[in-house]
């Protein structure tokens, strides 16, 4: 009987959370292990299942990095990488496609599916969700002025419709996204999917923006993680190197998302087993969460 009253407790502890999102927009950017590892993949789509079935309407934008190599590679044709960005021309864009939109967006929709859901997966070209343009990298030159780098089909949003993400959400479904963009002339963009994940989170007013990574979340100088940080402090964590490396995009999101009109954000630690549920429904949370205004739930 006391194992039931703890399970019991453990939902009261979640009714302040279920009835404050209930109706709300989560738009979620998976990646890392979590799309990797056979557990983790099915405890996502566990918590995207739950979170549907209690009234609170998940968005997921996917990434799928590792496996476009794999695939190249597999195809004969070597990745190449400048800045951290994938060259991609016209070959490797439909490689991109190929395998974003067609055997990863598709096994994410049927595994969440096999858990009793209703996912449709799309990509930013459909329905003229994500409108792109060619990303542009300069680097500096020993004459001090800069060159431009060309690196293909590499793009960046410039505007999301969300009319199409509304329409399935009126009827229940959940949409899975690959963070493909369209050019001015038709043209397929690769697309930072962290970034896509904060402009349609953005573009809806979204209640949380949250990214799934494969650390425990930002930590401060004593390897403590920083179970919340405010916008206003994110230059200063950056200048002491607080926050570099791979959790600069990560956070340069984060705060797009809150300057577009997010409620809140949050970096979690996608190794975790249910950390969907464990950062949205515990008052610890698992992992860090940036805010623009006071840190409250």
């Amino acid at each position: 009987m006391k194992k039931l009253i703890e399970k019991a407790n453990i939902l009261i502890e979640a009714l302040p959370y279920i009835r404050n999102f209930y109706g709300k927009t989560f738009v979620i950017k998976y990646g890392g292990a979590a799309q990797i590892e056979e557990d983790l993949k099915d405890s996502f789509a566990q918590d995207i299942v739950l979170l549907n079935f209690i009234g609170i309407k998940p968005i997921i934008v996917h990434g799928g990095g590792p496996k476009i190599s794999a695939t190249m590679k597999k195809m004969g044709k070597e990745p190449v990488f400048i800045h951290g960005q994938r060259i991609t021309d016209r070959e490797t864009m439909d490689i991109v496609e190929m395998v974003l939109g067609g055997l990863i967006n598709k096994e994410i929709v049927a595994l969440i599916n096999n858990h009793g859901g209703k996912a449709v997966g799309l990509s930013g070209k459909d329905g003229g969700l994500i409108k792109a343009k060619k990303k542009v990298i300069k680097k500096a030159t020993n004459r001090g002025d800069e060159e431009i780098i060309d690196i293909g089909l590499v793009g960046e949003v410039e505007s999301v419709d969300p009319e199409i993400l509304n329409s399935l959400q009126r009827d229940s479904f959940i949409p899975v996204i690959s963070p493909i963009g369209v050019g001015s002339k038709g043209e397929a963009f690769n697309i930072n999917a962290d970034y896509v994940a904060s402009a349609i989170a953005s573009a809806l007013k979204a209640e949380k923006l949250i990214l799934l990574t494969d650390v425990p979340g930002i930590k401060d100088k004593n390897d403590n993680v920083m179970s919340s940080i405010h916008k206003k402090d994110i230059k200063k964590l950056i200048d002491d190197s607080t926050i570099s490396g791979g959790m600069l995009p990560k956070v340069q999101a984060c705060t797009c998302a809150l300057d577009g009109g997010v409620k809140k954000t949050h970096i979690v630690d996608g190794r975790i087993s249910h950390c969907l549920l464990l950062e949205i429904f515990t008052k610890e949370g698992i992992g860090t969460e940036i805010v623009g205004s006071c840190l409250s739930t």
